[in-house]
């Protein structure tokens, strides 16, 4: 498991040769949303999709983007304690909409407009379904160097879900934590990254719940458009009877245009209490 101590003394040691890094850069500290960062000085497109270990690059101030699933399924079946359920989720368009603030901060807003799911017990011979508008989230990322260049990266990201009223698809809870998230260059072409996050869920009973998630995550140019990933991600919590969760991930990007990519992939549980299978297909676009 990739803890957050270990995550920030990487970070503390790879400061160093980040920073002599960026200082062969433009200096774009005075870019903002009001005075947009010019064309050409532009980073290459980057996304928190479609792997699960998010970016640690933010958008340039002044620009707005849009990352998207088409749609994005989820199958998990128990057959803990002799039983047998089965649960499909559908999300529909859920979005994440980008605003560059600074050169080094972003906001995102993450919403799911669309949620369906499936719970079918086999043994009882029941199934039940519901549907609807899903959740909201308000994220910042803040990004500490390597934004403009360098081997290394690292960013912060606080977010906030919004206490929507409770519905069949919304607990009406507010909830939220931080993420930690470390990118690196690798020999050969590769890059990875490395991610740490804290949650804080409603236990239904009034408090609140810590959830652990970690992951890290390898990327390669196939072609000069087409490029590929391979992610492990962990979650796990403090919850009685939390059941730790694994998924193997892997996906494909492709390049349209410099602001616009292609995705689609699948994240597989390797754990019991993990999802069966997670595919997707989705979109990018920065303006």
């Amino acid at each position: 498991m990739i803890a957050i101590p270990a995550l920030l003394a990487i970070a503390t040691v790879s400061v160093m040769g980040a920073s002599g890094a960026e200082k062969r850069v433009a200096n774009k500290s005075a870019f903002t949303l009001f005075n947009p960062t010019p064309a050409d000085l532009l980073r290459d497109l980057s996304t928190d999709r479609p792997d699960q270990t998010e970016s640690p690059y933010t958008v340039d101030a002044g620009h707005f983007q849009i990352e998207l699933d088409f749609l994005n399924h989820t199958y998990a079946r128990d057959q803990s304690g002799g039983g047998d359920v089965r649960i499909r989720d559908l999300s529909v368009a859920p979005i994440n909409l980008k605003l560059g603030l600074l050169n080094q901060v972003d906001l995102q807003l993450v919403i799911d407009p669309h949620v369906r799911s499936k719970v079918e017990d086999r043994v009882a011979g029941t199934s039940a379904r519901v549907s609807g508008f899903g959740d909201v989230t308000t994220r910042v990322k803040i990004n500490f160097w390597g934004n403009d260049g360098g081997p290394t990266a690292f960013a912060v990201m606080p977010f906030v879900k919004w206490p929507l009223p409770a519905s069949r698809v919304r607990n009406g809870e507010t909830e939220g934590g931080i993420i930690f998230i470390l990118g690196f260059e690798l020999p050969a072409g590769w890059g990875s990254a490395v991610m740490t996050e804290v949650d804080f869920v409603s236990d239904g009973l009034g408090d609140h719940d810590t959830e652990w998630i970690n992951s890290i995550t390898f990327a390669h140019d196939i072609t000069a458009k087409f490029s590929g990933y391979l992610e492990f991600f962990t979650v796990t919590g403090s919850a009685p009877g939390f059941k730790w969760q694994g998924q193997l991930d892997v996906g494909l990007t492709y390049a349209l245009t410099a602001d616009t990519q292609l995705d689609l992939g699948c994240n597989f549980g390797v754990t019991h209490s993990a999802p069966d299978y997670q595919p997707f297909v989705g979109y990018s676009r920065r303006f």
